[in-house]
């Protein structure tokens, strides 16, 4: 991800999301944080981004904060390859494990973090301020490392 990707990163996150991040939060991501890692995904030839990942990697943790598909492109595969691309990239940096939050409500999210190897550990109360529905906690341990 670039800044000049911003736009249309933002543009995705409030089509997808009830309390989306703001764009300088985006920003944010691309300019402060060394442990940030902010991938997309275009589409040939016009490089259009159709979706993006946010994720933290810190020691042996990636912590996925963000994920998200542009409406037209969802069911295609994109979200998994951004996944699958962050958990390959996280894994080669030495990381052995994967962390996300996701709402209950959001079978469709859920399913996917199933079938990359993610299992619900943990659950949030009142996590969602929007909503103040629950979050519930996932985690991966990363292929071809130790998983206990």
């Amino acid at each position: 991800m670039r800044p000049r990707d911003v736009p249309a990163v933002a543009a995705i996150e409030r089509d997808s999301f009830s309390s989306p991040w703001p764009r300088q939060a985006f920003l944010d991501e691309l300019r402060h944080h060394a442990i940030a890692r902010c991938r997309v995904v275009r589409q040939e030839p016009d490089g259009q981004v159709l979706g993006y990942t946010c994720c933290w990697v810190v020691g042996e943790e990636l912590m996925i904060n963000n994920v998200a598909v542009a409406a037209g492109h969802r069911g295609r595969g994109v979200g998994r390859a951004l996944l699958q691309r962050a958990l390959e990239e996280a894994a080669a940096e030495g990381c052995r494990v994967a962390w996300l939050e996701v709402r209950p409500s959001n079978d469709t999210a859920i399913h996917l973090y199933e079938t990359l190897g993610f299992s619900t550990v943990a659950r949030r109360r009142r996590y969602y301020s929007d909503t103040q529905e629950d979050a519930l906690v996932m985690r991966a341990f990363l292929k071809g490392l130790e998983t206990g």
